[in-house]
């Protein structure tokens, strides 16, 4: 049977993440990539204002397709006693109301990329200056210059996609 799954971004690290993680588990999937809206800040502050972005953008291309299913992939940031952290979730709706939310990797940032979001800065171009490239945020991202290459985040959101994908297949089993 075909699953047809509608993916809220068209950012090519989440692209290919929820595209392998289907593939891993369906045979026959057919996606279709509509940039969306979060509805949330540009740089998500917390874990609850990441989740919503998520959960909206899942809603939202989910809504705007003929899909079985809707996904949507945030990053963001969260502080803690710790310091701040990059965090990152994912949510998965279906046409039958369900929805399932699950959360990645997160590893604290260093204190003057920290200090520049709590300016007002969002982490994409950050890490673009920091590292002197350009399209860290489709490529590697923050996980993956601060793991030094051992970690990507098109690996931490298919980690991410892997956790709603069992979820969905639990609940609706």
């Amino acid at each position: 049977m075909l699953l047809k799954v509608a993916i809220g971004t068209t950012n090519p690290a989440k692209v290919q993440a929820i595209k392998k993680a289907f593939q891993e588990q369906y045979v026959e999937v057919h996606f279709e990539c509509l940039k969306t809206e979060s509805h949330v800040s540009e740089q998500p502050m917390s874990d609850q204002e990441t989740i919503e972005g998520a959960l909206n953008r899942a809603k939202i291309v989910l809504k705007s397709t003929g899909s079985d299913v809707g996904i949507g992939l945030e990053g963001g940031v969260s502080e803690s006693l710790y310091g701040m952290f990059v965090c990152n979730w994912g949510a998965l709706v279906d046409r039958n109301g369900t929805e399932i939310i699950g959360g990645g990797a997160r590893i604290s940032l260093p204190n003057e990329i920290s200090n520049e979001i709590r300016a007002g800065k969002e982490l994409g171009p950050l890490m673009d200056e920091y590292t002197q490239r350009t399209g860290i945020r489709k490529k590697e991202g923050a996980i993956g210059v601060f793991t030094n290459g051992l970690l990507t985040r098109e690996e931490m959101f298919r980690h991410v996609v892997g956790l709603l994908i069992g979820q969905w297949q639990f609940k609706t089993k």
